[in-house]
């Protein structure tokens, strides 16, 4: 093994972090096309913006911010995949996370990386890729994926899974190692011991962009930190493993940390962010399903999820600081003006709400709901209440680059959204593959292949389980979604009418994922602001 390593790392870090193809532009040469920035952190809150100065001085305050981005399959790989396509999980086919699926059951021949190379951009790919990559076979080939650079990119700077090298390797290490974040570069292994995974990646992107702004082509980057994704190493302040009051064992996992940035928002986050400041996060989930029919949070799991919040957190206030620095380059390299920047995450995460400890996957606006926050060329400055996903981004990008149309795409551009809003008139088709929603009983997957299958439009919440579960919730009366309506005949006539819409749209495919909803459950961009600013302050109040 020693041996394979040693072969593998043939190019040291500073010649790999060179500036690529590094040319003189020439003086009259001007670059006509806009750049593009993607920052897509993992894990990440809609409500976690609160933590990043930076993002919301030298984005946000320049751009502006979506209200209701949500991630149809909350899910690191699916989601990714989403970006990369422009299509729902139902369509690409990269339903999970773990085996069969993963980077191995990703066709990546077509995405918005060959798309815009193909049409004259320099690409790139900086970070976490997807969960697999390194360690499952080529899709295409069958062929180990360890040195593999997918079609479409420039440059590739993708955190590796392969996890298998030895302890004293000097590419030890992995994807969720914040101080040992192993890189395929261009094809070359990278080791990176004793550096922090978020600065390594800033470092790498700055280079990039560097080298790229070289030339006179435009440029894709699509930065990818792991932040604030729990990892290694194991900290002596990390949340030790509780019992619950079932006797069940709950583990609190965290991101890793620099010692500077540890307790930087002690005096700022009093409490779990998804538990009241009186220690209940929900009091009755008697008409939840079987599978979020836990215990109340004890004394003990709160201060592990007080600590959990707290170092998600500190890990993006990290992050923040390198996001400035990347925005102060481009300023200086007079790039910024023509660069698109957008801020997102490939998915939410529980922090106590619904009595749900940790994690994601599941259809309710904790997991579902990222930020979004996009400024340049023509962004005006402000807020946008109508719903978008990350379907959208591949069209949008496209769009903004004036490529031409991404093929089968099931989302659409946002350049008439970033221009007005034209209220909530489209479908977010929301699922999930989840084992642990089973609770037991046989689970049978809907056609899709997936076992969790909704609908989120303005008002209301619907949302199916393989095992004959199902949840329903009136976001008007009830936005934070603690009474489950789904079996209230009060609702009948509504559960009907969302299954219809349901059925409808629970499986479609390009154009189909675009068609308008019908006009009865729609609303205009009034209606759809109130219920959001409604939604955000009724959780402000609950969690406050």
């Amino acid at each position: 093994m020693k041996a394979i390593a040693t072969l593998l790392v043939t190019a040291s870090a500073a010649t790999l972090l060179a500036a690529p193809n590094a040319v003189a532009l020439p003086q009259e040469t001007a670059v006509t096309r806009p750049n593009v920035l993607v920052i897509e952190t993992d894990d990440m809150r809609a409500d976690d913006v609160r933590f990043m100065p930076n993002v919301r001085r030298l984005i946000a305050q320049r751009g502006l911010t979506f209200a209701n981005s949500f991630a149809p399959n909350p899910l690191c790989c699916p989601s990714r995949t989403s970006f990369l396509t422009g299509k729902y999980s139902h369509n690409h086919r990269v339903l999970s996370h773990v085996e069969p699926y993963g980077f191995g059951a990703f066709n990546d021949a077509t995405t918005v990386a060959t798309h815009l190379q193909d049409a004259g951009y320099q690409t790139a790919l900086i970070g976490k890729y997807l969960n697999g990559y390194g360690s499952q076979p080529v899709y295409s080939t069958g062929q180990p994926s360890l040195t593999y650079v997918p079609p479409g990119w420039t440059q590739w700077h993708a955190a590796s899974d392969y996890g298998r090298f030895p302890s004293d390797s000097a590419l030890w290490g992995g994807t969720y190692n914040y101080s040992a974040i192993t890189l395929n570069v261009n094809g070359d292994l990278v080791g990176n011991r004793g550096r922090y995974s978020t600065n390594v990646l800033a470092q790498h992107t700055r280079s990039v962009i560097s080298g790229f702004s070289t030339t006179s082509k435009p440029w894709f980057v699509w930065w990818t930190p792991v932040a604030p994704h729990f990892g290694s190493p194991v900290e002596k302040d990390d949340p030790l493993p509780v019992r619950r009051s079932d006797g069940t064992m709950s583990t609190f996992e965290t991101p890793a940390r620099p010692a500077w940035v540890r307790g930087k928002f002690n005096k700022v986050i009093r409490h779990g962010i998804g538990v009241r400041r009186n220690g209940t996060t929900e009091a009755d989930i008697s008409d939840k399903p079987g599978f979020l029919q836990t215990p109340e949070l004890n004394a003990a799991e709160r201060r592990a999820e007080l600590k959990s919040s707290r170092q998600r957190a500190e890990a993006l206030f990290v992050l923040d600081k390198e996001i400035g620095a990347t925005l102060a380059q481009l300023k200086a390299l007079r790039a910024l003006d023509r660069t698109y920047i957008v801020f997102t995450s490939d998915n939410g995460y529980f922090l106590g709400e619904h009595r749900k400890r940790y994690g994601k996957i599941l259809s309710h606006e904790p997991s579902l709901r990222v930020p979004l926050i996009v400024a340049g060329p023509d962004v005006p400055h402000g807020v946008r209440y109508d719903p978008v996903m990350t379907i959208d981004m591949a069209p949008t990008i496209s769009d903004w680059t004036d490529t031409g149309p991404m093929p089968r795409c099931d989302g659409e551009s946002l350049r008439d959204v970033i221009a007005a809003d034209r209220g909530w008139d489209r479908v977010v088709v929301t699922e999930g593959l989840d084992a642990a929603v089973s609770n037991g009983v046989p689970m049978t997957k809907f056609a899709s292949g997936l076992n969790i299958s909704g609908i989120r439009v303005a008002g209301w919440s619907y949302i199916r389980y393989g095992n004959g579960d199902a949840e329903m919730y009136d976001l008007r009366a009830d936005p934070l979604q603690l009474r489950n309506v789904y079996a209230d005949p009060a609702y009948s006539a509504m559960r009907e009418r969302l299954q219809e819409v349901w059925s409808n749209y629970q499986n479609c495919a390009d154009k189909s994922c675009r068609t308008p909803l019908p006009a009865d459950l729609r609303a205009t961009p009034a209606q759809e602001r109130d219920l959001t600013l409604h939604q955000r302050q009724a959780t402000a109040d609950y969690y406050r």
